[in-house]
């Protein structure tokens, strides 16, 4: 069955085979946008269980592009991926307000993503992290990723366009410096 009609059967029916199904096709593609972005291999995985969660959870709420969910999944991981960093941050203060008796290194230091793009997307706000993230890393076309954000598609052009020249001005272009070499 085609995913619109998958996704027809998941809303108005509830139907969880369906739901099932939309997993299946989505799964890795979620986890590797989660990925991406977490600093840890359980985070990813947490961020893509808590975004299929929501997308059953909020089904009647859920905003589609071209009859697919993926995109609202995609931003919906983002969220999700942030929550889960916002609270493992609050929870490693209160870890250090509290007295240690030895100091051990944990798996957690581990580096699971790419620190360079999570470093160069981090200056942007949310909304323009999540259209750069969905038009640029998803390819998605800008009016899809406008539905997704809740933006009309000319806004979602303008805030890329805007998103883009920041990004510019924090990377070094490297085709002016071997010009000037």
């Amino acid at each position: 069955m085609d995913e619109a009609g998958l996704w027809r059967r998941v809303a108005a029916d509830g139907d969880e085979r369906a739901l099932g199904d939309l997993y299946e096709r989505h799964v890795d593609r979620v986890f590797r946008h989660a990925a991406r972005l977490a600093s840890d291999r359980r985070d990813a995985e947490d961020a893509t269980a808590v975004a299929f969660f929501e997308l059953w959870r909020r089904r009647d709420a859920v905003r589609v592009v071209d009859g697919s969910p993926l995109p609202w999944l995609l931003a919906t991981t983002t969220n999700a991926l942030r929550n889960l960093q916002r609270s493992s941050a609050r929870y490693r203060r209160l870890l250090d307000t509290l007295p240690r008796a030895a100091d051990a290194s944990s798996a957690e230091d581990e580096v699971f993503a790419d620190e360079n793009a999570r470093a160069l997307l981090a200056p942007l706000g949310a909304v323009d992290r999540q259209l750069v993230m969905l038009v640029h890393l998803e390819g998605y076309r800008a009016d899809e990723a406008a539905v997704v954000v809740g933006l009309s598609p000319a806004a979602a052009r303008a805030r890329l366009s805007r998103a883009r020249a920041k990004l510019r001005d924090l990377v070094p272009d490297a085709t002016r410096e071997e010009d000037s070499a």
